[in-house]
């Protein structure tokens, strides 16, 4: 995390030959792909929350990995679906955005929940057809995408080879990688091809820069984690997490006030909770979370409020990092 970029070729490690190799590589797939989920395996580090809600991703996030003298510049970008409300445009658009302009794109896919969708399973079969739309605009473009089936641990091997061929055939892949990026099988892999065939140039970011998001709005990012987390089944998706201060005490100790807002006040009843135990809960789990993550004591202060129309309000989507799509 940080706050600026920077450069760093006198540092980076180097070829025999003196050079240094930086990639972007965008990550795009359907929502729940397990995108964020790879793009922390590959960093070694927590830079995009992680949640079984799916479009928990609503940004553009850069996960910076090192490989020997290659730099990965991750662009982990929201789900790909179709999109009903602006939020969600304005999330799509942002996911294609962040697939232009880089030198690699991995297309990812939920293996066993788009193997589902043939069972009828109304939540699959969204998967798989947002897969499908997705394939469809790769096999139209000029570049050549890497298909990477995820959650292969879930799925008998003869199946993966039929979904794989079905897949093959949807569009034009350079490579095909099968891995599970919870458990980090195949990670190895995938991240030394992309080290092998990233092209030569300077390094974008310090070698101990891990993203390029503020810690403001990852501090954000890691309550709106905790959220979903504890109130995955309760809590509408039209929920939003912003960083309103970040000082310090008297004692030098960083204190963070953040603000969740809610469409309703019945949702604001939710998550406060029964004498306010639910909001006392996601706050001590994120306080947890963000002491690790900023490596010092957190003083972390959350309030709520209703906001009817945040989801229409350009404030919001300036601080989620994204433009406002009609």
């Amino acid at each position: 995390m940080t706050d600026t970029d920077g450069q760093a070729e006198a540092s980076a490690p180097t070829q025999p030959g003196g050079e240094t190799q930086c990639a972007l590589i965008a990550v795009i797939g359907a929502p729940n792909a397990g995108k964020s989920t790879l793009v922390n395996a590959m960093v070694g580090a927590k830079v995009s929350i992680v949640t079984h809600k799916v479009q928990t991703t609503r940004a553009r996030v850069r996960g910076v990995a090192l490989a020997g003298s290659a730099q990965l510049v991750f662009i982990d970008t929201p789900g790909i679906f179709k999109p009903k409300r602006r939020l969600d445009r304005s999330m799509v658009a942002a996911a294609w955005e962040g697939a232009e302009g880089v030198d690699m794109t991995l297309c990812m896919v939920d293996a066993p929940t788009y193997l589902a969708a043939e069972k009828g399973e109304a939540s699959a079969r969204k998967c798989r057809d947002d897969t499908d739309a997705i394939l469809a605009r790769l096999s139209n473009s000029d570049g050549e995408a890497i298909l990477v089936l995820n959650k292969i641990d879930r799925i008998p091997r003869d199946r993966l080879l039929a979904l794989l061929d079905t897949l093959s055939k949807a569009a034009s892949f350079a490579r095909v990688f099968l891995i599970s990026a919870l458990t980090g099988d195949g990670i190895a892999d995938l991240k030394s091809f992309l080290a092998q065939t990233a092209p030569p140039g300077p390094w974008l970011y310090p070698p101990d820069q891990l993203s390029d998001i503020t810690d403001r709005l990852m501090a954000a990012e890691v309550t709106r984690e905790k959220l979903y987390l504890r109130l995955h089944d309760e809590l509408p998706y039209d929920t939003t997490v912003e960083t309103e201060r970040w000082t310090r005490t008297a004692k030098k100790e960083l204190r963070i006030d953040q603000i969740i807002y809610v469409a309703r006040d019945t949702q604001k009843g939710i998550v406060v909770g029964k004498g306010g135990q639910t909001l006392k809960t996601i706050g001590e789990l994120a306080r947890k979370d963000l002491a690790e993550l900023l490596d010092e004591p957190v003083h972390l202060f959350i309030h709520v409020k209703v906001r009817e129309n945040w989801a229409n309000e350009a404030a919001r989507y300036r601080e989620m990092g994204l433009d406002i799509v009609d």
